[in-house]
């Protein structure tokens, strides 16, 4: 009874989710898009993208429109592959307990008692893919991987796809992984693989041969240990981590390919980031802001070092600030925005320190903004992400920029990160479709309209529409200063 972990990988998920809600897609190579648009990449492509057509994450679609002209590609919805990932996750449960969801679309089960027999885990296994079916989800397949740790059980459910069952028991290692590639192992990458291959070792049977020490000595750290036990069947505890970052990133679609474009898709990445910042109450003492250019290798590239803070005003400013360079070298011919527009944008807040680790604000107009953002932040919570937001944003939120996105590490609150949707509106009332948002709107219209009644009573003045108080001017004719007039009804005022 040496196995411990079964493994569930739900295959091509995104692209898979796509072709359970929409029936015409099955069967079909589907890709999934972050916007539509030629110049991005595939984020997800569907089993038959990759399995006939050579498509895979990463793949810019028009290489991707190369390889199948037919191709179906559809930009990518998060909000409802979370969706699909909890009512999945419910469908395992019912089969057997699970872990923490390594990503959206994998999870481990451990396995105890009398379920570690091959037989017993094996079954658990066909009656998680029946369950998916009966539950209505036949569109979405996984491979399932149990072994004696999780590491080796994920490494399983790779090898068979799609809708796979692997085995490894102890019996089986290492020769049964010899087949393998080292970029096929979790953990090995790109400049991983180099440092192995510069280390003495190409293939997996001389990964699994070397000893400890020369994998500590490749990985330069003890993780080479770690990947030494782990390989031999060991289940070796997590490293305990410790949050480093708060960022987000976003490729510019075209039609916000300018200056003001990208200021405003910076913004909006930065507001992001700020809210989940006191989300998971950090704060910050560094913000990296990055700006890549078509056509110029040089990226525009700030790291900015300041006290601790977490309130979205002052991180906008110290963002402004450093733009401003930009608009100073367009102002000296410096950079030509039309001939290398900026491609994608990155913030990052650094220098993570628990709330509470450091001494609050003492200043007056600093603590304004704090108490400003959680102000913000709740009426978001309440309304949607964004319901409220900062008018420098407006041209990212027009074109519904940077809107939320699925790690790899976590599973987003939907509630938290997904941006209330733009409303498109005309001249007639009956092409508005969002009743919702149209009920809230003459609710706050007859709130604004009572409290504004009431001020004008307490002030001993009629309210609109009633007689008028006759007009008093002032020595010479001209009246005293003006009190500027309460705003209409809709009309926006800056906050400052």
């Amino acid at each position: 009874m040496t196995l411990r972990c079964l493994f569930v990988d739900f295959n091509s998920f995104f692209a898979s989710v796509e072709q359970h809600d929409n029936p015409a897609l099955r069967g079909r190579p589907v890709g999934v898009v972050p916007v539509i648009a030629a110049t991005t990449c595939c984020i997800a492509a569907s089993v038959e993208a990759k399995k006939l057509h050579g498509i895979g994450t990463g793949t810019p679609v028009w290489e991707a429109m190369e390889k199948c002209p037919d191709i179906a590609l559809v930009e990518a919805r998060p909000a409802r592959y979370v969706e699909i990932h909890h009512a999945l996750m419910n469908a395992i449960e019912d089969c057997i307990p699970h872990g923490k969801a390594e990503s959206i679309d994998e999870v481990p089960c451990y396995l105890i008692g009398s379920e570690r027999k091959r037989e017993n885990a094996e079954a658990i296994a066909r009656k998680i893919k029946q369950t998916l079916i009966d539950r209505g989800y036949p569109s979405i397949r996984c491979s399932i991987g149990i072994a004696p740790n999780r590491f080796l059980a994920k490494t399983a459910s790779d090898i068979v796809k799609p809708d796979g069952l692997t085995v490894l028991e102890m019996g089986d290692l290492p020769h049964k992984l010899h087949a393998l590639e080292l970029r096929d192992f979790c953990g090995i990458g790109p400049s991983m693989e180099h440092r192995l291959r510069s280390a003495g070792i190409h293939t997996v049977e001389q990964l699994c041969g070397a000893t400890r020490e020369h994998l500590r000595a490749a990985w330069g750290s003890i993780e080479g240990e770690r990947y030494w036990l782990q390989l031999r069947g060991f289940d070796v505890p997590d490293r305990p981590t410790k949050r480093g970052s708060v960022g987000h990133s976003h490729v510019l679609g075209p039609q916000l390919r300018s200056f003001d474009g990208a200021r405003a898709v910076l913004f909006k990445l930065l507001a992001k980031a700020a809210m989940r910042l006191r989300h998971e109450k950090f704060l910050a003492s560094g913000l990296a802001i990055r700006i890549r250019f078509v056509g110029l290798e040089n990226r525009f590239e700030r790291d900015l070092a300041f006290a601790p803070i977490d309130d979205t005003p002052t991180l906008l400013r110290l963002l402004g600030e450093q733009l401003s360079q930009l608009e100073n070298a367009i102002a000296r011919k410096r950079w030509n925005p039309r001939r290398n527009p900026p491609l994608s944008v990155a913030v990052t807040l650094v220098g993570l320190e628990p709330i509470g680790s450091v001494t609050e604000e003492l200043m007056a107009g600093r603590r304004r903004d704090k108490d400003m953002s959680l102000v913000v932040d709740r009426i978001n919570g309440k309304y949607g992400n964004n319901a409220v937001y900062f008018g420098a944003m407006q041209p990212a939120m027009v074109h519904d920029a940077a809107p939320m996105r699925i790690p790899f590490s976590k599973i987003p609150d939907t509630a938290l990160e997904q941006d209330v949707s733009v409303r498109k509106r005309s001249g007639n009332p009956a092409d508005v479709t969002d009743e919702l948002y149209l009920q809230r709107e003459r609710q706050f219209k007859v709130l604004a309209e009572t409290a504004h009644r009431e001020a004008q009573k307490q002030k001993g003045r009629k309210p609109a529409g009633e007689e008028a108080q006759p007009f008093k001017a002032g020595a010479g004719g001209w009246a005293g200063r003006k009190k500027k007039p309460e705003p209409e009804v809709g009309e926006t005022r800056p906050l400052f």
